[in-house]
């Protein structure tokens, strides 16, 4: 903070029933039940308004908020609380996913402590049993969002099981089934052999771990091969071996056979040119039932398929292997294959990629099995078609082609899940197999012998049909014809390939070729100041609600938009979050101060021609921001308008109009109240700028300061060229010059801040400021020179103005040149390990963007610290 900046004052003067100091805690839950009684959240869809919608990605069930959740809610509330106030009909809808596997996992580890099995109560009572595990334990987030200010429909919270989206879920299945886009086949799927059910590619995480590549001799003498496996526990299961066809080393034998080892049985070897010639010895083994590349060279050439585990990935092929787990049954046969000699090579360690349920962290074993399919070739292509012929557009645009290279290459989609908690798959089967899909209005056949599937919808099979699934569809509601397509999705990228392409895909197939939203705005991950992702296990992971606890739900939001460049990740820090409290304070402090001091919103704003320099200067400012961060919000760029109101507010308003409006406010004429007028105004479109963002406190001031209802329902501002004066601006930057420049001398030479010292001032006719010159020796604490005065600095600002300062008896010459040396010596320092690393490509290299330019921006500061220091030092006078 710059001296003469604060804007608090003890005075008994009235402030509007506004306490001395901002405490969050007393106003968020006061004022968020407020808003929702009011409705101010609930949407009509019979109003005129223009619509404006965004459906919330639902979290799940089973779900806290997390720091990534509060980013996106942000980042949303922020939109639809800016649309709000631009007079558009705002839909925001909230709402919860089922999450299949994370919650029955809850519900049956509940059990597992009473010693129970889902099995032991059977599939109805079980699913009842997570029925009340949800209405008593679920939805937690609920809450969390109401801390964290979201502007939500509340009327219209949805969850994937309710009755409605059930409703949506069996007519799109159906409708699928009978367009021949739902299929039942035999395929590889990932599967969780702890979770005992198909998991979709999103629920697989994948990590470089440590295994072992062990090379195996197929076959004695001539006709012996030789392949490498990281996993020799499935050679049980081996229908072949295959090399690539150009392979001259393997010419002579394919078409042959080669006994597999422990087996007795005999396998072809044949030509496939998926093998890479350059991998391991060039031949690789063939296992159709637990690889899906092997399980495609088997279709290629119609090998059988062998499964050689159980769900549990236990070996069940009779031997000397049945009933080893998987990790049992490997080290077991790689000994048994040494001892016949046929181990001719092993590798430990040996580091590969291996997927993993994210769930429960088991390593997931590719199997074959009997599962439902999406046909995804035609939905996939259509929502490829929907952004490249602009109906849909992503932002910001450079990750387009992240989501081109999923839906352009995408698989069949597994959509069946092993579980008892979720949609069950409206197929029922009869006793001469028949095979009958149900729709939501058809009764399913009944009679001896009839049977549904037992299997459930993959939780995204739900989620997919969100945008339209909650506003009424298969009905076409009155909410679904206004609020759909809905404008923008805000989601991470990281999930661009998995969610928003299956919504894409559904929405477009059930909405006659309608895109479910306009704009995917997507976000970057939560990272720390460092830029390394945040994790219990680094120790800088953030709870958001207890930033919001410690330091206000305003303080958190802003911290977060603070650091939100579209497709960016987003740096924050503890710091930074009490830096954003530190903000609210300001703006708490500043409107107390406008209150003392008689500031109104009440009539006719004055023209400019009756307003000084000052006020026409702050107006003018004014609306330059007005035009710049409607804009920011417009186009996603959170971080750089919550820059804008930042500086804006903090420098334009509370460090320089509060500190050269004071001597006029301080008297009651008619330039007075003129200025009384403009603060007053400036603080209420201020207020209105800021209260997407922090919502709370801009709120609570808002209303004490104009007497208005609420700010979430007042109108957004908008710019008046009017009021732009470029000469004012020019005037004042010039003023902000003398004064900053005079200060900056002060703080280099260890003046105190009340300290006054005598001074000359010179040129300031040169730039039309000498108007101002007792504002810019009260600002900058300097005297009239005296008879005595003698000048010992000098400093030359821009313009050819001359500020003349007698130091003598001000300053400890010596003590000060010892201080400037000791700081000029840690700039050095500073300066030095930055270019070091700046030098250094190994950093440049591998460090993240955000970390590099902090690093730049750091060498920087430190060599314009150099060049001050130099000079203070220059201008010290010789003692």
């Amino acid at each position: 903070m710059s001296e003469a900046t604060d804007t608090r004052t003890p005075d008994t003067r009235p402030t509007g029933g506004l306490s001395a100091q901002y405490q969050p805690g007393e106003v968020e839950q006061r004022r968020y039940e407020q808003w929702v009684s009011a409705g101010y959240f609930t949407a009509d869809p019979a109003s005129d308004k223009p619509p404006f919608s965004i459906v919330i990605p639902p979290p799940n069930v089973t779900g806290s908020m997390h720091v990534g959740h509060a980013l996106e809610h942000t980042i949303m509330d922020t939109l639809s609380r800016f649309k709000r106030m631009q007079g558009f009909e705002v839909l925001w809808l909230p709402g919860m996913d089922h999450a299949g596997i994370a919650t029955q996992n809850v519900v049956e580890r509940q059990l597992a402590a009473q010693q129970l099995s889902r099995h032991d109560l059977g599939r109805e009572a079980f699913v009842e049993k997570v029925w009340q595990w949800k209405a008593e334990s679920g939805g937690a987030i609920t809450g969390q969002m109401r801390r964290l200010g979201d502007s939500v429909d509340w009327s219209r919270e949805r969850f994937t099981m309710d009755e409605g989206l059930s409703k949506a879920v069996q007519t799109i299945f159906k409708r699928l089934y009978d367009d021949g886009l739902i299929y039942r086949a035999e395929r590889i799927i990932n599967w969780c052999p702890r979770c005992l059910t198909a998991l979709s590619d999103i629920e697989v995480e994948h990590t470089d771990d440590d295994g072992e590549l062990v090379s195996i001799r197929y076959g004695d003498g001539a006709d012996a091969i030789v392949v490498a496996t990281t996993r020799a526990e499935t050679m049980l299961g081996d229908t072949a071996v295959a090399v690539h066809p150009d392979d001259e080393r393997y010419q002579h034998l394919i078409g042959t056979e080669v006994e597999l080892p422990l087996t007795g049985r005999r396998i072809p070897i044949v030509a496939d040119e998926h093998v890479d010639p350059a991998f391991g010895t060039g031949a690789v083994k063939v296992t159709p039932a637990h690889d899906p590349n092997d399980f495609e060279i088997g279709r290629r050439h119609n090998l059988p398929s062998m499964t050689i585990m159980d769900e549990r990935a236990v070996v069940t092929v009779p031997g000397p292997f049945e009933g080893l787990d998987r990790y049992e049954a490997r080290p077991a046969i790689v000994a048994a294959l040494r001892e016949q000699g046929r181990i001719v090579a092993e590798k430990r360690p040996y580091q590969h990629s291996v997927g993993h349920c994210s769930r429960c962290k088991t390593t997931v074993e590719p199997r074959l099995s009997l599962q439902w399919f999406v046909n995804t070739g035609p939905l996939a292509k259509a929502a490829g078609d929907a952004v490249r012929d602009g109906r849909v557009s992503i932002e910001p645009p450079e990750l387009a082609k992240r989501y081109f290279a999923w839906v352009d290459n995408m698989h069949d989609w597994c959509i069946s899940r092993q579980l008892w908690w979720g949609h069950r798959i409206p197929v029922w089967y009869g006793p001469a197999g028949e095979v009958v899909c149900v729709g939501p209005d058809e009764e399913p056949p009944s009679g001896e012998g009839w049977r549904q599937d037992e299997d459930v919808l993959d939780t995204w099979f739900s989620s997919g049909l969100w945008p339209f699934s909650t506003m009424g569809w298969p009905q076409q509601t009155e909410t679904l014809a206004k609020f759909y397509p809905t404008s923008v999705l805000v989601t991470g990228y990281d999930i661009l390939f998995f969610w928003v392409a299956r919504m894409m895909m559904f929405g477009l197939y059930a909405m006659d070729g309608v895109q479910p939203f306009d704009v995917v705005a997507l976000h970057g991950l939560v990272r720390d100041a460092h830029g390394k992702k945040m994790s219990k296990s680094f120790g800088n992971a953030v709870d958001p609600l207890d930033w919001i606890e410690r330091y206000g739900a305003d303080a958190t939001r802003f911290t977060l938009a603070r650091g939100a460049n579209p497709g960016s990740d987003v740096p924050i820090s503890e710091e930074w979050c009490q830096g954003s409290r530190n903000f609210c304070n300001k703006l708490w402090n500043a409107t107390r101060f406008a209150l003392m001091n008689g500031a109104t919103v009440e009539g006719e704003l004055p023209a400019s021609a009756e307003l000084s320099s000052v006020d026409k200067w702050i107006l003018s400012r004014l609306q330059h921001v007005i035009a710049e961060v409607g804009e920011q919000l417009a186009t996603y760029e959170f971080a750089k308008a919550c820059d804008t109101l930042y500086h804006f507010a903090w420098d334009d308003v509370c460090d320089w109009y509060v500190e050269l409006s004071k001597p006029v406010l301080a008297t009651d004429g008619a330039e007075a109240a003129r200025s009384r007028r403009v603060l007053g105004h400036v603080l209420d479109q201020l207020l209105r700028l800021l209260h997407p963002v922090i919502p709370f406190v801009t709120e609570e001031l808002w209303t004490v300061l104009t007497g208005a209802e609420s700010v979430v329902v007042a109108a957004w501002p908008v710019a008046d060229a009017a009021r732009i004066d470029d000469v004012a601006e020019e005037e004042l930057a010039a003023l902000q010059k003398v004064v900053t420049e005079v200060r900056r001398f002060r703080s280099d030479q260890g003046l105190r801040p009340g300290q006054r010292v005598s001074a000359a001032l010179t040129g300031l006719g040169n730039v039309g400021i000498d108007v101002h010159e007792p504002l810019i020796r009260a600002l900058a604490r300097l005297d009239a020179p005296s008879a005595e005065f003698a000048a010992t600095a000098t400093l030359a600002v821009t313009g050819g103005i001359t500020v003349d300062l007698d130091t003598r008896g001000t300053i400890d010459v010596a003590a000060e040149r010892a201080r400037l040396d000791k700081d000029r010596a840690a700039a050095e320092k500073e300066a030095a390990q930055c270019r070091a690393k700046l030098d250094n490509d190994a950093f440049i290299g591998k460090a993240p963007e955000q970390v590099v330019a902090k690093i730049k921006d750091r060498l920087a500061t430190a060599e314009a610290d150099l060049a001050r220091i130099a000079a203070a030092l220059k201008a010290l006078p010789s003692a």
